[in-house]
């Protein structure tokens, strides 16, 4: 990727739904359903690496996982809400952090940009796609069942 379409890239990250919130008034935003743009998969990724970087991932992963549940549910939509998936990136997310420990969302969003695309998505490397599809890879997290090379 070259360094033009990472400052653009970074650039457009800037003027998403959280804008240049910080990490705890993006998360104090999502968990009182006060954001005020959409909320799609880069979203997702932006509040994730927001719960990272302010909790433990454990404590992160209960949070982030109750309140997309919220939102959700908020919306009339809980069959929304896909605990492999969820789970599936905030790991990623959390292993991405730890092995570039970069100190801001822009610069993890520049150095991630396989992060930030859903279709065709990172997952794709480790789930075949009718394990994710499937009603219990909603309810519970699976884990990856697509091996390289078969």
């Amino acid at each position: 990727m070259t360094v033009s379409l990472k400052s653009s890239l970074a650039a457009s990250l800037a003027e998403t739904t959280f804008g240049v919130m910080t990490n705890a008034e993006a998360i104090s935003s999502f968990e009182a359903d006060a954001l005020p743009g959409d909320f799609h998969h880069r979203e997702h990724v932006r509040l994730a690496f927001a719960y990272l970087s302010e909790c433990g991932p454990l404590i992160a992963l209960d949070r982030f996982s109750r309140a997309l549940k919220s939102y959700a549910a908020a919306r009339g939509k809980p069959e929304r809400y896909h605990e492999t998936i969820t789970y599936s990136y905030l790991f990623l997310i959390r292993e991405r952090m730890a092995r570039t420990p970069t100190v801001d969302w822009e610069g993890f969003a520049t150095q991630n940009p396989d992060l930030l695309q859903w279709k065709p998505g990172i997952l794709e490397r480790y789930y075949r796609e009718s394990t994710l599809r499937s009603d219990l890879a909603r309810t519970v997290f699976l884990f990856p069942d697509k091996i390289a090379g078969l």
